[in-house]
């Protein structure tokens, strides 16, 4: 990573584009963070350092996504960029002025991972004999960090293991909390592999406004909802930061590895940290690095330290993975692959990620079907007319509509799926039709979760967060 910290112009108009692009970033971080005046003052200044010195370089003004060593079409260049810059995504704060949501094509461009592809679907299905999920069939789980590494190993009968992760920063979880683990379940049952769930009470604790005992205990409450997902307790260890930190010391060895590796201009280019952040954040994303690495678990994969891991996770998580990755090879270890996924829409709109705090941002695990009902009916925003003459006329917009958003993750029935997207386009199905079919997939959904949830006990969840041997050799 190119360092712009002491305002000298890099060595090429490569570099200089990356370092206007790591700054960019830091700046809207700033301001999603109402950061002080000066600190953002300073950051924006060297933006504008760092623009003057590549307009100087290349005879023209900076263009994001359009790089000096790939220079596209002017099309390309244009009302794009502009459109795109205004899209900011880091493990804190989604935003995007788009009625849609986040266009995901160009955050794979930003980020440098790789599409899911029609083609690796189908070797999925082929190397799993299963149908791929309805996540990987409709892309909501849509990029991907050497997924066909991944493959390549299960195919030559090479281990490898899931890690996944929760930040429990309230006791109620929504349905969008729900995604990664729905999906990495699947993972989980087609390949046959133990899996690791990351509790990051300790950075929550950092970040919110909580006790250590609130951020523990609410780490415990959340376990309870991801238990009744169904994970398979002889294959899966969940476990808090703040339990399991000081009862392993093969994980902790990692944590120091990794951070040692990593250097303060680094973590502030990719997290955005500025001077007045406590240390304890600066030195988190080792912590969440260090799952990553089976020697971390030395009970599961006993001294192996050569099995690949593969993390389910929602896009905005990247940033640890980037550092991860980049980190692997100089500590001897293989790196992480990934398997993203989109942002589970709130309730008023795709515009951000939904908060845990604002109950009327989502559909929450203990939600009865009447909240559920009045939620979907008053809150959902629509892709509608204005008048039912004007949407049986145009249609509606089910780029836009959340009702049908939320379907597309879980209805499971591709056919119907089609069928209300046709009905709801050409006008022939109202919106009041369309929420009603939505709460009629969410009450049982929620319900059902809610029944198992109650099966889950204190005692389950020590089980589950014990560290032991799981039902594998290595």
């Amino acid at each position: 990573m190119a360092d712009t910290s002491n305002g000298k112009p890099c060595a090429s108009p490569l570099e200089l584009f990356n370092s206007i692009a790591t700054q960019g970033e830091l700046v809207r971080s700033l301001k999603a963070r109402k950061a002080p005046e000066d600190e953002i003052d300073s950051a924006v200044k060297m933006l504008l350092s760092l623009k003057m010195s590549y307009k100087t370089a290349m005879g023209e003004d900076y263009k994001a996504h359009c790089p000096p060593s790939n220079p596209a079409s002017e099309s390309n260049c244009g009302s794009d960029a502009t459109e795109a810059e205004e899209d900011f995504v880091d493990p804190w704060t989604v935003q995007t002025s788009s009625a849609k949501g986040i266009d995901y094509d160009k955050l794979i461009v930003r980020f440098g991972s790789s599409k899911i592809d029609k083609e690796l679907i189908n070797r999925i299905e082929r190397a799993t004999g299963q149908r791929p999920h309805r996540f990987l069939r409709r892309g909501i789980f849509f990029s991907h960090r050497d997924m066909n590494q991944v493959l390549d190993a299960y195919e030559n009968k090479q281990p490898f293991y899931l890690y996944t992760g929760r930040g429990p920063s309230s006791e109620a979880m929504h349905v969008g909390h729900l995604i990664p683990f729905i999906f990495t379940k699947w993972l989980q049952d087609v390949f046959n592999v133990p899996l690791v769930i990351q509790m990051t009470d300790d950075e929550k604790y950092l970040w919110k406004d909580l006790t250590l005992d609130q951020a523990y205990g609410y780490a415990v409450e959340n376990a309870k909802d991801i238990i009744a997902c169904g994970f398979d307790i002889n294959k899966t260890f969940i476990f808090s930061d703040l339990d399991y930190m000081g009862a392993s010391p093969g994980f902790y060895k990692n944590v120091v590895k990794i951070q040692k590796h990593v250097t303060f201009n680094q973590v502030k280019g990719i997290f955005g940290f500025t001077d007045s952040d406590c240390i304890g954040k600066i030195s988190f994303p080792a912590i969440q690095a260090a799952p990553s690495f089976s020697s971390s678990f030395p009970q599961i994969f006993g001294d192996r330290t050569d099995i690949q891991c593969l993390i389910p996770c929602a896009i905005d998580q990247d940033p640890y993975f980037r550092m991860t990755r980049d980190v692997a090879p100089r500590i001897s270890y293989p790196k992480p692959a990934l398997l993203h996924s989109t942002f589970f829409p709130a309730l008023q709109g795709a515009q951000t990620k939904m908060s845990a705090s604002d109950p009327n941002s989502s559909i929450f695990l203990i939600d009865t079907a009447k909240q559920i009902k009045t939620k979907v009916n008053k809150h959902a925003f629509s892709g509608g007319r204005d008048t039912v003459e004007e949407h049986r006329q145009f249609g509606g917009n089910c780029d836009v509509d959340v009702s049908f958003m939320y379907l597309t993750f879980f209805l499971e029935d591709d056919d119907k799926l089609e069928q209300i997207r046709k009905d709801y386009t050409s006008g022939a199905m109202l919106t009041g039709e369309l929420k009603k079919t939505l709460i009629e997939v969410l009450q049982p959904l929620i319900a059902e979760h809610q029944a198992r949830r109650k099966e889950v006990t204190d005692e389950i969840v020590k089980e589950f967060m014990t560290p032991r041997k799981l039902s594998f050799d290595f």
